[in-house]
């Protein structure tokens, strides 16, 4: 592209000397000496003003060459008769080249110019889109953090009059009362809702202590099977530990663990159809002690399993009150998180989805733990 459009213009100005001597020749007798020159380095500077220093010094040589041959007594002759001739010749060939040279850098530096004031412009528009980012991202953070405070006031706040609604009920299952009972279900489901709201509140504000110790897969597996167990109606938990690995331990708190791996099979329990088994399985990757919950659910849409992460958010088609207040998965993904561990999910071939918990595991001698 550059190059037809350089050759467009040697063409033209050649053009242009072409005419402007044929209109000198034809004009010679007449036209003064002095005047030959000077329109021949309007030429020159004109082809370099738009065809760069090459085409100017090319014009200018070409031009001293005419002059000589066609304009200089004796014509039709490349022959200088007279010193003031030469001089004047050589005259011209050095000011046309040395314009066409002083225009090609001004030019040069003026496309520098533009250059430069573009990319400051340029810079500027990225400098104000990023200040309007920040600004976003720190109003963002403020929500969240004022989101935060007032689930923390709330479901503190909320924690006395439940207690004393459960206390009310209590006294009138004495009585015999029907409603007495479902009250205090509901009471107790609203507990563990503002417990969660509070503990999510904590984790998000960094207030939340942590115990990491030496914990074997197999007593954090038994625990959460227990805990589940009075869930397993409709399906069961199968446990599966990696027999080929010499000991399954990890260092971390084994209740808050514990707290993430039976929220995991409660979720599944709770999708998993009638007669369908849920898995629990341990094994060694890496550095890590790598829990995983498996299930024949419904699954979760490709752009959604990152979204069940987030709090109070529920996967579109979902039944919109489980008894949840759909924060146990950020729960669960928080806690993991402060034990320099991770909570993801994938889904399972076959259909169903997969839960990897990953805390990070400890090499340990059987041994040494016996003799201990």
């Amino acid at each position: 592209m550059n190059g037809d459009r350089a050759l467009r213009h040697w063409l033209a100005w050649g053009s242009v000397l072409v005419l402007v001597t044929v209109a000198l020749i034809s004009l010679r007798a007449a036209t003064e000496q002095t005047y030959v020159p000077v329109t021949y380095l309007l030429v020159v500077l004109g082809g370099s003003a738009s065809g760069g220093r090459k085409l100017g010094i090319a014009l200018a040589i070409v031009s001293f060459l005419v002059i000589d041959y066609y304009l200089q007594t004796p014509y039709d002759h490349i022959t200088v008769t007279k010193t003031v001739d030469l001089v004047t010749l050589a005259a011209f060939l050095v000011t046309a080249v040395v314009a066409s040279t002083l225009l090609d850098a001004a030019q040069r530096d003026r496309d520098a110019a533009v250059r430069h004031a573009e990319e400051v412009t340029r810079l500027a528009a990225e400098h104000e889109q990023m200040a309007r980012e920040t600004e976003k991202v720190r109003a963002l953070r403020e929500g969240d953090r004022m989101k935060d405070f007032v689930l923390a006031s709330v479901s503190h706040d909320l924690r006395t009059p439940l207690t004393a609604i459960k206390a009310l009920a209590q006294d009138e299952t004495r009585t015999g009362s029907s409603r007495a009972t479902e009250i205090e279900e509901q009471v107790d489901r609203l507990t563990r809702m503002v417990a969660d709201l509070l503990d999510l509140s904590r984790l998000r504000a960094g207030k939340w202590s942590f115990t990491p110790e030496l914990n074997a897969a197999e007593d954090i597996v038994g625990a959460a099977t227990r805990q589940c167990a009075a869930l397993e109606r409709s399906a069961s938990i199968v446990t599966r530990l990696d027999e080929s690995a010499p000991a399954l331990y990890g260092t971390f708190d084994f209740v808050q663990t514990l707290r993430i791996i039976v929220n995991l099979l409660e979720n599944a329990l709770r999708f998993t159809p009638d007669g369908a088994t849920v898995e629990l399985e341990a094994h060694r990757k890496g550095p890590h002690l790598v829990f995983t919950v498996s299930d024949r659910g419904p699954g979760i849409a490709e752009a959604e399993r990152e979204r069940v992460f987030d709090a109070f958010y529920r996967p579109e088609g979902s039944i919109a009150d489980r008894g949840r207040a759909g924060i146990g998965l950020a729960i669960a993904r928080s806690l993991a998180a402060a034990q320099r561990g991770a909570l993801t999910h994938h889904p399972r071939d076959g259909g169903g989805s997969v839960f990897e918990l990953r805390v990070p595991a400890a090499d340990v001698d059987e041994r040494e733990l016996g003799e201990s």
